[in-house]
């Protein structure tokens, strides 16, 4: 059986390159998807497709309403989510991912360093599994082939 995982995150580091190579590891039949990592072409993805924006409000309201079409798709078929909070980055796409993933019912594990644990306690009370750890959570979903 193999599952679909969305990774909720930012872009800007290898935390996702990280899970993959352990899911890897492991022989997990997991497929991962996630939103677009390639900063610029997500920034641009509006005037790409729409034209030029009369300003940056417009041209940061066309990338996103194309970048938010590419999530929602992508995370309503994933069979599972991991929204992944570092140290480093502001995260509210990550919050919002894993918001929607909430609200779509998908189950999601929660990534957060134990610094995070009192701004994110509602949204961790709202997930399936909540972790410190990438190693924690490639261990859930290695537990569900057992």
């Amino acid at each position: 059986m193999e599952l679909t995982v969305y990774l909720a995150g930012q872009i800007h580091d290898d935390w996702r390159r990280e899970i993959k190579s352990k899911a890897d590891e492991k022989q997990l039949p997991l497929t991962f998807v996630g939103p677009q990592e390639n900063h610029a072409r997500s920034d641009d993805i509006g005037e790409n497709i729409l034209g030029e924006q009369p300003g940056q409000v417009a041209r940061d309201d066309a990338a996103s309403s194309i970048n938010n079409f590419r999530t929602r798709v992508l995370l309503n078929k994933a069979d599972a989510v991991i929204a992944y909070f570092g140290e480093s980055y502001k995260q509210w796409n990550t919050a919002m991912d894993a918001g929607a993933a909430v609200q779509a019912g998908r189950p999601l594990i929660l990534i957060r360093p134990e610094s995070l644990v009192h701004p994110l306690k509602e949204l961790s009370n709202q997930a399936d599994v909540t972790v410190e750890t990438i190693d924690q959570a490639v261990e859930v979903l290695s537990y569900i082939y057992e």
